[in-house]
């Protein structure tokens, strides 16, 4: 079966109404775009969790799909006379053809390699080295597949650097990536903590998966106080000034912190906080990232 996509531009002023009139109508579903993304007139939304949005999108491009059977152009002219609209938007509509989208899906997501012994592989596929420690994980609702620069820094400096038999804290597990990377890698035991409950579900299927023990998953307000060898948080650089005193007290004296989810200009400004608690050692980017590590004396 195939289906047809309505193409059309508008205004600020108008992109939400038209969207919930085409809705109405029958669209079975309707997304808002930026109609300027990609060229120098693109404009940025979203700002960090806490910070107010930089504003809305001028030139929007609504894109609605409904059924091959439907008139399209009429509803979109029903759609805009509901809502005040002098003239039709500047539009098109294409055929959109049936796909196997699960497999087209799935073909976004190859294995990625950490390390030469560091592989995140999706289940749908074969691991690339057998011999090597593989982690089994899916896209799904929590963040944390290593496909992000962040995830890859907090996996290579497990990889690289994890004591064998220590206990592990991942503040802000998302999908338990790191949690899970830390025991596969000779941790003796890994907490994992997230404020939303999507995640920790996540993580907890995410260890089922990949057969790993001495794990538990929590949110913020179940966790059992406790002291780590190792504290894990790859999270953003504003929640990470509020849990200075939460990550520094979790952490043992002569234990280890890793922080990522900071831009590299924000860096100087983290280590600044931290180093009340910590001596850092050089950080670490990749593609405008950091990863900042450091002991506790």
């Amino acid at each position: 079966m195939a289906w047809l996509t309505l193409i059309a531009d508008t205004d600020a002023q108008h992109a939400e109404a038209l969207s919930e009139a085409l809705l109405d109508r029958g669209a079975l579903s309707v997304d808002l775009l930026d109609a300027d993304a990609d060229t120098p007139d693109e404009q940025a939304i979203f700002g960090e969790p806490g910070e107010p949005p930089p504003g809305v999108w001028q030139h929007n491009r609504i894109s609605a799909l409904f059924d091959n059977d439907q008139d399209v152009r009429a509803i979109l002219q029903a759609a805009a006379t509901a809502i005040g609209l002098g003239q039709l938007p500047e539009h098109r509509v294409e055929t959109l053809a049936d796909n196997d989208w699960v497999r087209l899906t799935q073909a976004q997501f190859e294995p990625i390699p950490i390390s030469p012994r560091l592989w995140i592989v999706p289940t749908w596929h074969v691991p690339s080295d057998p011999t090597a420690i593989n982690i089994v994980l899916d896209p799904g609702l929590a963040f944390g597949t290593g496909s992000h620069p962040t995830t890859r820094l907090c996996l290579r400096w497990l990889d690289s650097y994890l004591p064998k038999g220590v206990s592990v804290l991942d503040y802000g597990c998302g999908s338990g990536i790191l949690a899970i990377a830390a025991l596969k890698l000779g941790a003796a035991g890994a907490v994992g903590v997230d404020v939303d409950k999507q995640a920790v579900i996540a993580s907890h299927d995410n260890a089922l998966a990949n057969q790993v023990e001495n794990v538990q998953f929590y949110l913020p307000g179940a966790v059992p106080q406790a002291i780590y060898d190792l504290v894990l948080a790859n999270i953003l650089t504003n929640p990470l000034r509020v849990l200075a005193p939460l990550l520094a007290g979790a952490t043992r004296s002569g234990g280890q912190i890793v922080l990522s989810g900071i831009l590299q200009e924000q860096a100087d400004d983290v280590m600044a906080i931290y180093r009340q608690w910590f001596d850092f050692n050089p950080p670490v980017f990749e593609d405008g990232w950091s990863c900042l590590s450091g002991r506790k004396r």
